[in-house]
């Protein structure tokens, strides 16, 4: 029996090159005879016609389902709404601007036959521009220290996952999502395959500067504590210096009278503590604020318009239309 595979592809802007995303997959699975296929199309908020396309890809074939998102909720956010929508025994997810190549799938396919719960691609050369890849070594020093993952493991968004970790993965209802936290907390039996990475033709990056801060702070924030212990730590150790600079500075009054008291030291000392308390307190109130949203049952993600969901193409939930 056929296993089923199904691609969940957030969109954004990619009237242009979503069609040619769906023409590889299709070419790569013909040359799986032993797996079936299905396309979930999330459109997370595009201002463009992107959800124009997907319709009418879905109109033309019941094996893609097309989501339309009410506005931009983020990339995770909108793979969260896919993976709601899948019926497939695996879930891969790729890039919807061709630079993640569909035609290797079966490399990712392959090293999920062997026994690993989940496969992320990995490249030996990124197509990125400067200032997304500095965005993905920094990412990826915060995911290691902060989430446990192992040194020798390449992050992307390119991966495939069984069945199992999905379901996992979805029963994470609270906002602002974190794929690989999520991910990381449910197995360790993860691997990598190297593909190739391509260069963008067509637009640029939706992710800005401060769209790729929300997604560090949402990760360690939604997934960690290890930010709380670092600020205590720090907190201690500023106590220490402090007490041991005081100390030093009445000995050095006895020793010798005439040595003046230092205004300059004194304020260098008192900005520097408050500058730390005002980071920590701004950190503590990071968590509190999530607490916050989540106790308010905000959304993950709302629904407009489905196309194709209860078909060949996608599992209806009558539950996802609520975001939930």
């Amino acid at each position: 029996m056929s296993k089923l595979v199904s691609f969940v592809i957030p969109c954004y802007r990619s009237a242009q090159t979503i069609g040619r995303v769906v023409e590889e997959i299709d070419a790569a699975m013909g040359g799986l005879p032993a797996y079936d296929y299905e396309i979930v199309l999330v459109n997370d908020g595009s201002p463009d016609d992107t959800f124009d396309v997907i319709r009418e890809l879905c109109r033309e074939r019941r094996d893609i389902c097309g989501i339309n998102l009410a506005r931009n909720f983020g990339q995770h956010a909108a793979l969260m709404a896919g993976f709601r929508h899948i019926r497939g025994d695996v879930a891969v997810c790729l890039d919807d601007d061709g630079q993640t190549p569909a035609s290797e799938v079966g490399k990712l396919l392959q090293r999920i036959e062997e026994g690993y719960d989940v496969v992320y691609a990995k490249y030996a050369q990124k197509r990125h521009s400067g200032f997304r890849n500095l965005g993905s070594r920094i990412n990826e020093l915060m995911v290691r220290v902060m989430l446990g993952k192992p040194k020798d493991l390449y992050l992307s968004s390119y991966f495939a996952a069984k069945r199992f970790v999905v379901d996992e993965m979805t029963r994470y209802s609270n906002p602002y999502p974190y794929v690989i936290g999520l991910v990381l907390r449910t197995t360790k039996r993860v691997a990598n395959v190297e593909v190739t990475h391509r260069e963008r033709e067509i637009g640029a990056s939706g992710y800005t500067l401060g769209k790729l801060l929300a997604l560090w702070f949402n990760g360690f924030t939604a997934f960690s504590i290890k930010p709380l212990r670092i600020a205590t730590t720090i907190g201690t150790l500023t106590a220490c210096a402090g007490l041991m600079y005081g100390v030093y500075t009445v000995i050095k009054k006895f020793l010798n009278p005439n040595v003046p008291m230092g205004f300059s030291a004194l304020m260098a000392a008192v900005v520097f503590l408050g500058g730390m308390i005002m980071l920590m307190l701004g950190l503590i109130g990071e968590y509190i604020g999530r607490i916050y949203i989540s106790l308010n049952n905000s959304p993950q993600y709302v629904i407009r318009e489905c196309v194709n969901a209860g078909l060949d193409g996608g599992q209806a939930d009558a539950e996802s239309t609520k975001g939930t």
